[in-house]
């Protein structure tokens, strides 16, 4: 008798423990979906400050990352898809930080040392964000937004389909804000202008499909 009372005692300790061991690990998860988040709102606002820096480029991934969800939107995307889309093209300059701001701000031409300092962004950018859960889908969409649709961009020279749909909606978002906006380089071109110079890069630089989406988006106010 006094044995199953024993056994008894032992069990309920043994479910209590269990039990305590599933409420620590619930804690921890929690509190690591708090710290993914935070890191995650720390790498924004870093972002932003990178932006506010350059009076050239103001907003301008607040800008791609609009554009480029509304274009992951009309593409047919989930929800997810979109939002990793979104945040790939609010974050997909952020490699910057490894960039000289003298070659940031340069007027004139590259050089080719600077244009290689220039083109290790993406990677950089990739490097970055690819550690934290919550960008661990835009991460390859960041690595990719400078490939081109015929193979000749960076940094890995992937071509057509075999670029990440991501990457592929925020080339398209990006190269229509930089065109409509003025750089150090050059002044800010007209809206129309810069739509027939998409539809110039579609098939070249560009995913032809998805520059039509984006064209027809634009034309219906949609953006």
């Amino acid at each position: 008798m006094a044995a199953r009372v024993a056994d008894a005692a032992d069990v309920r300790r043994l479910e209590a423990a269990y039990r305590q061991s599933l409420r620590d690990a619930e804690d921890v998860r929690r509190l690591y979906r708090e710290q993914q988040r935070a890191i995650c709102q720390s790498l924004l606002g870093l972002a932003n400050a990178l932006e506010a820096k350059d009076a050239y480029r103001g907003a301008h991934s607040e800008r791609v990352a609009h554009l480029a969800r509304r274009i992951a939107a009309a593409r047919g995307l989930d929800a997810d898809e979109v939002d990793a889309v979104g945040e790939a093209g609010r974050l997909h300059d952020i490699g910057k930080i490894g960039v000289p701001e003298p070659v940031l701000r340069k007027p004139g031409p590259l050089t080719p040392e600077e244009w290689n300092a220039m083109r290790r962004h993406p990677l950089v950018g990739a490097q970055i964000v690819a550690p934290f859960e919550c960008f661990a889908r835009s991460a390859a969409f960041i690595r990719h937004h400078h490939e081109r649709w015929d193979g000749g961009g960076y940094p890995d020279g992937l071509a057509g389909a075999a670029i990440p749909l991501g990457a592929r909606i925020v080339a398209v978002a990006d190269v229509f804000d930089a065109l409509t906006s003025r750089r150090p380089y050059r002044a800010a071109i007209p809206h129309d202008a810069a739509i027939a110079e998409l539809l110039d890069e579609a098939g070249g630089a560009l995913d032809p499909e998805l520059v039509t989406t984006c064209v027809a988006l634009l034309a219906r106010g949609r953006v």
